[in-house]
């Protein structure tokens, strides 16, 4: 089987669709073929796979070919079967018949013969030829085509359509495609299963010595080349797959030495796209194929599939894959290769794949996470190439144009070096090629960074090439071995040691010259190792060799060329690493390509993309990384006169790691900074200096502050400069964390700060802020005219500590700022009354909330009615607030019940200055008492009063106030203001009332003294001075006739006191004496009391005297005698109301009576005698009174009077008066009249009023007063029942529904 590759080669070349034969029996093809060809591709047309799933395919290609053509002729037997792929799929029968019996006797017999082979799938087209306007031909024809049905058609399947060629049938087309492809779909079926079938056959075998694997290989692809001319790009892609991993388990097979390949001019370039590039039969070996070819062979044939099926994405993924194995391969193989034959293939692989890929991708169709992954792919493909290049770049000499950063250095430091059996030698005639190389190597000077900065150049290579070279040449079998070790230093052609690494060679090879001409047996011009320059020579010449891509060569020619591709291939990588996912890939490549730009001098995008690197490095934390490229960064700004970027560059070096700069490169960082600073800036821009300059609040708690209070806020300032900077001035600003609307506040130092290297604390004032809490916002300041600003905070401490700052941790606060809250009270320190008129403490106490009054002055400012005793000293003592038990409070005669005075307490005299009090220091934070001594003036003497009518001296009458002002806080800023009320009184309240009257005209008087004040009083003596009419009895010398002297009056008691008098008049006796209206009451008395609870001895008392003297007082209280005043001239009644009750909104009368019990003073107006004012009170609410409320009433003195009737009217403006002995007037009741009826007998008097009831329930009755008579002379006042009841009203028949 293996004999007919060639020709199943051509075969496919040949045959790349499905093929339908046309049987052509009446001669009809000529006249059918345009309009059967017109219908291809088929629009649709669903197939079978592999697995017997149905697959639609759109636009399913095909071609009719006659079975009389020469492609269907001259075919084996064995061949139709090997290549049963290429045979039709479906045969079509053409034939036409216009009669019948010819139809039956030769038309049917050859159709017969025709369909009497069953493997095939036919089926008949009976061509009409009669004309529409001939009704008998297409009679005829139907009778006809009806016979050819019923022979050739079944139940099963329907086998014959017709074609009307004059006027065709509007369904024989569907009809028509939809038998081909049911053929098709047939003979596709029958063909997989014998392929099936043939390959487990072989499948059976694989594993025995008669094993042939181009014999499966051929069945293999022809049904894998099958399943690609049905459009089953699927299946056929899964037969490649398999036929691969088949093909990997045949070459892993041990026992056979099988031939790798590869060794072929033109082989270096990779063909993974092209599968046509050798035939098959010039790959095969034995019973396989070399590896190196078929390989890449079955890779180009799975790709073209996916291709097809429009998926270049998984080409990518697959080749990256596959170029990564096979590189394995080739390095095992490598021994046997041309010279580098592994990278060139490599870079040639990528390139291809890159082109092949990006050709057949349409952007925007696939989903975006695909299209992100498909250009991931592309910019590994570009990387890997890249690096490749630079590795054959290398090794011809270029190692000093390639730019040493961590990424080349990472990637080719890790790349081994070729490793050919032989290493190249120097050509003969390549002398001149070997100076010119040597004096590249000695022109090549490491380029000196900005600031001087000194670094290891990082490694390109795995080992030293020299010693690498020379190990692998074959004639090194003897001599001296220093040559090659001392090389060790010259890892390349370039660096900055370069010419020393020249002088040592050239010393070198002197030495090895001598030693090895020296030694027996070898020729010093075989055996001599290669110098470095040799290598590169070698290598060039070897290559030159290898490479027969004239493009690839071309880039390799020179060092400009080298940097063009270079350039290309990396830019290619950055774009489609910026295009995915890894984009973090694309921005380090920029920076080879920035490295590329600043080689030749385009330093604007040099630093552009040394800029995106920068940021790179800078957010993931690869300072060491940083730390290589930024250098660059700020040489470009620099040359480019870009001051803030330069700056910042700057900035940024000193905020790297100290390790990764010595002390002097820091200081040369600083001093740019500061340099520039100081300068002429032409555009001065902030800078941020938060990576280098960061602040904190002090460790603790945060300063807390009331509303409206200054302060010092103290900060943390952390310098990463590594000598002292001088910042001209710093502002902090603060945030507020309660409202994010709240602007920052900037807090100014006044003067200029030196920050040292490391920490720092500096101080600035504070003003008053509003209530919240404030965290540190944002530092700024300058330096000459630099302004710089910092945003970030103190990272320092341990993790667990309240110093370490983290962003993921809240920003701690450094200031709470209070609410207006009460900071202090001043309170009196007792409610009780005091003396009036005498000179009394009076107790402030000042009690500190939470805040202190250190410094705190105290205004005092007395109300009228009060002043203050400036003779005497302000005493001020400490003050502590206890709960009292209530064993305590029983046995107390304290006046306070909570509080107390400590045993043990602070003590100080003070002195008032223009109404000023400072405070001392140790009442700053305790609570303390303040004793002010004043006196409250009155000059009005105290009034008694009667039992019968008591009346008590208002309490406003003896308040006073005093306005107390407390200035304190740092810069007094901080005010309470206060009027505390305190309250005044007599020592005593007065009343009087009559004990006794004698049958001889003498009166007991009774003086009961009330305590007004909370202290014992000791009353010495009390006399009594009376007003005119009245005398004293016994001695007259006005002294009570009970001397229990002295009397001791306890707190909130009474006493009393008993006086004999009579009536006289004293006036006529003593005409000189001026008549006195009131009676005088004079007590002389004593106080003991303590200021804490309330009254107390006098001032001057408590200051001057000794404990056991005394200070007598005197209380006056005027006392009004009324006579007689036990002897009522009028009596008042509420007469009865009706029987049956009060209803709500029922007329009633309240009748009260009304009678004289004497005359009345004869002293009074006689009008008084005739008239009384009376007045009628209700409540609004309950009551509705008819008329006049208020008015006079004649009271006569004798019987017989006339009665008088008063009726007023509302509606009519008229006023009725009748006057009628013994008689009174019955007028009938008008909608809101009052009537009120006086009826007089004798010395009587009813007075009525009509009244109506509002509301229902116990309510009180309307009220009769008698405004000018005094209460005294009034017997049973007020009249009448306090509550009455009222009846809800009766129900109205308007409201009934009849029945």
């Amino acid at each position: 089987m293996a004999n007919y590759l060639a020709q199943f080669q051509s075969i496919k070349s040949a045959c790349d669709h499905i093929v339908i034969s046309v049987e052509d029996v009446s001669d009809l093809w000529p006249t059918v073929k345009n309009a059967f060809e017109e219908r291809l591709p088929f629009k649709r047309a669903i197939l079978n796979n592999k697995t017997r799933n149905p697959v639609l395919v759109d636009k399913f290609p095909a071609e009719f070919i006659l079975t009389t053509d020469a492609r269907l002729r001259s075919r084996f037997p064995q061949e139709q079967l090997l290549f049963w792929f290429r045979e039709p799929y479906a045969s079509i029968v053409l034939v036409t018949c216009e009669d019948l019996d010819e139809f039956k006797t030769i038309l049917k017999p050859r159709l017969k013969l025709i369909v009497q082979n069953d493997e095939r799938e036919w089926f008949i087209v009976f061509v009409s030829k009669a004309h529409p306007n001939n009704d008998q031909a297409i009679k005829m024809a139907k009778k006809v085509y009806a016979r050819l049905e019923v022979d050739f058609s079944s139940k099963k399947r329907e086998r014959c359509c017709k074609l009307d060629i004059h006027g065709p049938e509007p369904n024989f087309w569907e009809d028509l495609e939809i038998k081909i492809i049911e053929s098709i779909r047939n003979t596709l079926d029958k063909r997989v299963q014998f392929y099936e079938d043939e390959l487990r056959k072989l499948s059976e075998l694989r594993f025995m010595p008669i094993w042939n694997f181009c014999n499966f290989f051929i069945l293999k692809e022809s049904l894998a080349f099958m399943f690609e001319m049905a459009h089953l790009h699927e299946d056929a892609l899964r037969e490649y797959d398999e036929l691969e991993l088949c093909y990997l388990e045949t070459v892993n097979m041990t026992g056979k030495h099988r031939e790798f390949g590869g060794v072929e001019n033109g082989d270096e370039e990779a063909a993974l796209l092209n599968f046509e590039n050798k035939p098959l039969t010039q790959i095969v070996q034995d019973d396989s194929f070399r590896e190196f070819e078929f390989r890449q062979y079955l890779f180009a044939c799975q790709s073209k599939l996916l291709f097809k099926l429009n998926r270049p994405f998984e080409v990518a993924a697959r080749g990256y894959t596959f170029v990564i194995s096979f590189s394995k391969a080739l390095t095992q193989h490598e021994n046997i290769l041309p010279f580098c034959m592994r990278e060139v293939w490599i870079i040639t692989a990528c390139l291809a794949l890159i082109s092949g890929t990006y050709s057949n991708y349409n952007e925007g169709l696939a989903a975006p996470d695909i299209e992100k992954e498909f250009y991931r792919l592309l910019g590994d493909l570009y990387s890997l190439c890249r690096v490749k290049f630079m590795r054959l770049a290398y090794i011809i000499g270029y190692g000093s144009d390639i730019e040493r950063s961590p990424i080349n250095s990472a990637s080719l430091s890790m790349l081994p070096w070729p490793k050919p059996s032989v290493w190249p030698s120097v050509p003969p005639d390549a002398s001149s090629e070997v100076l010119a190389k040597e004096k590249l190597i000695l022109q090549a000077t490491p380029r000196v960074k900005h600031f001087c900065i000194l670094r290891k150049p990082l490694p390109l290579e795995p080992s030293v090439l020299l010693r690498e070279a020379n190990r692998r040449r074959a004639s090194l079998s003897a001599g001296n071995t220093f040559e090659m070790f001392d090389g060790r230093s010259a890892i390349d052609g370039s660096g900055s040691d370069a010419p020393l690494r020249m002088s040592s060679l050239n010393k070198a090879q002197t030495i090895s010259m001598s030693r090895t001409n020296s030694s027996p047996g070898f020729d010093g011009s075989i055996d001599r190792p290669m110098r470095l320059a040799e290598i590169f020579v070698a290598s060039e010449h070897a290559l030159r060799q290898t490479i027969s891509n004239p493009n690839l060569w071309k880039s390799l020619s020179s060092v400009e060329e080298f940097e063009q591709k270079y350039l290309e291939l990396t830019k290619g990588a950055a774009d489609n690493y910026h295009r995915s996912w890894w984009k973090r890939h694309g921005v380090v490549l920029d920076g080879e390509i920035a490295a590329v730009f600043f080689k030749h001098g385009n330093f604007d995008l040099a630093a552009k993309s040394y800029e995106k690197v920068c940021a790179l490095y800078s957010g993931e934390g690869w300072q060491d990384l940083l730390a290589e490229v930024l250098p660059n960064l700020a040489e470009c700004q620099k040359i480019l006169n870009d001051q803030a970027g330069y700056l910042s560059s700057c900035v940024r070096l000193l905020s790297l790691d100290k390790g990764l700069f010595s002390i002097k490169e820091r200081q040369a960082f600083q001093s740019e900074v500061v340099s520039i600073a100081h300068s002429e800036m032409e555009h001065p821009v902030p800078l941020d200096v938060s990576s280098l300059i960061t602040f904190s609040g002090n460790p603790g708690p945060p300063l807390v502050l009331c509303d409206g209070d200054p302060g010092t806020l103290s900060v943390t300032v952390w310098s990463g400069f590594p000598d002292d900077i001088t910042l001209d001035s710093l502002s902090l600003t603060l945030a507020a964390t309660y409202n994010a609307d709240e602007g920052a506040k900037a807090l100014k130092s006044s003067f200029a700060t030196v920050l040292k290297p490391g920490r720092n604390t500096i101080t600035v004032d504070l003003p008053p802020q509003k209530p919240g809490s404030y965290v540190l916002g944002v530092l700024t300041g300058q330096i000459g005219q630099l302004r710089f600003r910092s945003h970030s905070f103190s990272k320092v401490g341990p993790a667990d500590s309240d110093d370490f700052m983290s962003y993921e941790k809240p920003t701690r606060p450094i200031l709470k700022v209070f609410n207006p809250r009460p900071l202090v009270d001043l309170a009196a320190a007792t409610s009780s009354p005091l003396l009036i008129n005498e000179a009394q403490w009076i107790g402030i106490i000042v009690r500190p909330i939470d805040y202190s009054l250190k410094s705190a002055v105290l205004h005092i400012d007395t109300g009228p009615g009060l002043t203050i005793e400036e003779s005497h000293v302000i005493e001020m003592e400490s003050y502590i607030e206890v709960s009292q038990r209530p064993g305590d409070i029983a046995n107390s005669n304290s006046a306070l019940n909570d509080c107390s005075l400590a045993d043990n307490k602070d003590f100080e005299r003070l002195s008032l200055h223009d109404g000023r009090i400072q405070l001392p220091d140790w009442a700053s934070n305790v609570t303390s008492i303040l004793w002010i001594p004043v006196s409250a003036i009155d000059n009005n003497l105290a009034r008694g009063s009667s039992t019968v009518n008591p009346q008590r001296q208002s309490i406003v009458d003896g308040m006073r106030t005093i306005a107390l002002k407390l200035e304190f806080g740092v810069s007094h800023n901080q005010i309470f203001d206060r009027t505390i009320a305190v309250h005044f009184t007599d020592p005593f309240h007065v009343s009087t009332r009559v004990a006794d009257k004698c049958n001889d005209g003498t009166l007991l008087l009774q003086v009961i003294l009330h305590s007004e004040v909370k202290a014992t009083l000791n009353i010495f003596d009390a006399w009594l001075d009376l007003q005119d009419g009245f005398v004293h009895t016994g001695k007259g010398d006005g002294r009570p006739i009970s001397g229990f002297f002295p009397l001791i009056v306890s707190p909130t008691s009474r006493a009393g006191i008993l006086f004999s008098i009579c009536l006289g008049n004293t006036t006529a006796e003593v005409e000189d004496v001026a008549v006195q209206p009131e009676s005088l009451l004079n007590i002389r008395y004593g106080i003991s009391g303590d200021r804490t609870a309330g009254a107390h001895p006098p001032v001057t008392a408590e200051s001057n005297g000794s404990e056991g003297a005394r200070q007598d007082l005197i209380f006056r209280s005027t006392l009004v005698l009324q006579q007689p005043v036990l002897d009522p001239s009028l009596a008042v009644g509420f007469l009865p109301l009706p029987s049956d009750g009060l209803r709500v909104g029922q007329l009633i009368n309240m009748n009260w009576r009304v009678e004289r019990l004497k005359e009345f003073d004869q002293n009074k107006d006689s009008l008084c005698n005739d008239e009384v004012l009376y007045e009628v009170n209700a409540n609004s609410d309950n009551w509705m009174i008819a008329g006049r409320k208020r008015g006079h009433v004649s009271l006569p003195t004798e019987q017989g009077s006339l009665s008088l009737l008063f009726a007023y009217t509302f509606h009519l403006t008229e006023y009725l008066v009748a006057f009628c002995h013994h008689k009174v007037f019955h007028i009938p009741h008008f909608c809101g009249v009052l009537i009120i009826f006086f009826i007089v007998t004798g010395s009587r008097i009813v007075i009525s009023v009509l009244c109506v009831p509002l509301v229902a329930g116990y309510v009180r009755p309307p009220q009769l007063g008698l405004p000018d008579i005094d209460q005294a002379n009034i017997s049973c006042n007020p009249p009448g029942p306090h509550l009455i009841c009222v009846l809800p009203p009766a129900l109205s028949s308007s409201f009934c529904i009849p029945a």
